[in-house]
């Protein structure tokens, strides 16, 4: 199927030019009569189906695996059950408008790409074609720290579309400057650390796999990149070996050392006889993150940037409340898409509760368990500011790269706008709580 137009930039600026959710329907339908349907489902079940059919097993249970028992990861989705929209009717909504404003920026819609790592398992352009994707709807895409694409190489193909870096705080200062410096160069307009990832939690569909992406040099362009993480790593590799015996090569091991050289810059057959691929694999490994970080710490980080800083993982109202004290601009409610804690609160029963403790000082954005413009509409109507989104766009990523990432987005854009005129609701800032049962 070829590809049908798409809203103009300057129409989704405006979305009271035309509606969002009727031109992607009647795109859809209009398209049908030709014997033409989506490049992906539009169902999020069958959406998900599709991509486990299209991923490897490594590469699904990746994305779509969560912590422990997965437990986590269904509170977040049967949150939503709990909580049921009250449509108002005899409202003039012909005209609506979808966009939202964040530090000072008028986004065309409350929608923005949650960071996702390791975006190779799932299609080979990864970064690159959400770039493309956030590029032609507008929306802000937040970048990984263990993107499979250099933010530098993303960032020129996001063109002039908004973009935030999440960061992962790593055990070595000097490298947080770094990320922090080239964030900042590539024109990000936030950063967003991320708290609840100093230690990887216990997600046992990798564990029955034995497969970790970082291990075998996925996801860690960002550090592969970086000045300070290739010093680090010419450090570690002129010291030599470890000490520590070498076991059989197997041909698992001899796979992952050619993974390591292919993922390093440089010609790979070049990288196989040289020690910094595997190096550079040990160094990420020991300063991914810190386990020893602290409220006191955000001085840190304030000192050396003046973006926005947003605290990505806030679930209890104390921690909202610490995070007000220490002068962050804005709080992401988000478990982690359930990967961390198996057993926790649901992101969406978190909300209101974090809400109520901001009162409007900074802007509380919500993650996690996110399937449809519903859902979006439910967590808005709940006091968020805008909605992260992760696991659908990478499956339309896994089914057809930049066009499938477009799709689910705008499917879930089109849905909101649509929920929002069937409520009664001419604009983002009037889907409020009252609209729930």
């Amino acid at each position: 199927m070829t590809d049908q137009p798409t809203l103009s930039r300057a129409q989704r600026a405006t979305t009271s030019a035309v509606s969002v959710g009727r031109e992607v329907q009647g795109r859809i339908y209009r398209a049908g009569v030709f014997g033409h349907r989506p490049a992906v489902p539009v169902e999020p079940a069958a959406l998900e189906r599709a991509a486990e059919r299209a991923m490897s097993r490594q590469a699904w249970s990746y994305v779509a695996g969560s912590a422990g028992q997965q437990r986590t990861a269904r509170a977040n989705v049967e949150a939503f059950d709990r909580h049921r929209i009250v449509p108002r009717m005899l409202v003039d909504v012909e005209e609506r408008d979808t966009s939202v404003e964040l530090f000072g920026r008028r986004l065309p819609a409350p929608l923005l790409f949650a960071p996702v790592g390791v975006l190779e398992m799932a299609h080979r352009d990864a970064d690159l074609a959400v770039a493309e994707a956030a590029r032609q709807l507008g929306l802000p895409m937040v970048l990984s720290t263990q993107a499979s694409v250099p933010m530098e190489q993303v960032a020129a193909r996001l063109g002039d579309a908004p973009r935030w870096f999440q960061l992962y705080w790593s055990r070595e200062d000097e490298l947080v400057d770094s990320f922090v410096r080239r964030a900042e160069q590539i024109g990000s307009e936030a950063i967003v650390v991320t708290l609840d990832t100093h230690v990887l939690g216990w997600r046992t569909r990798d564990l029955d796999l034995a497969y970790l992406p970082f291990a075998r040099g996925q996801g860690i362009a960002q550090y592969t990149s970086d000045p300070v993480f290739r010093r680090l790593v010419a450090e570690r590799a002129a010291a030599g070996p470890s000490g520590e015996p070498t076991p059989r090569p197997t041909a698992a091991a001899v796979r992952a050392l050619v993974s390591m050289a292919r993922h390093w810059p440089g010609d790979t057959w070049g990288n196989l006889r040289s020690p910094l691929p595997r190096a550079a694999v040990e160094t990420f490994l020991d300063v991914f993150s810190r386990s020893s970080l602290s409220w006191a710490d955000l001085a840190y980080l304030r000192e050396r940037t003046a973006l926005p800083i947003l605290l990505k993982g806030i679930q209890d109202p104390r921690d909202a409340a610490l995070a007000l004290d220490h002068g962050v601009d804005g709080i992401v409610v988000s478990n982690h898409g359930g990967r961390q804690v198996d057993g926790a609160i649901g992101s969406l029963d978190a909300l209101p509760g974090i809400v109520e403790e901001v009162d409007g000082r900074v802007p509380v954005l919500f993650d996690s368990g996110v399937r449809s413009g519903a859902d979006a509409f439910k967590a808005l109507a709940l006091g968020a500011r805008a909605v992260l989104v992760g696991r659908p766009w990478v499956y339309g990523l896994a089914l057809a790269g930049a066009r499938g990432v477009r799709e689910v987005m705008e499917d879930l854009w089109a849905e909101l706008d649509l929920t929002m005129a069937l409520s009664g609701v001419g604009g983002v800032e009037q889907v409020t709580r009252d609209l729930l049962a």
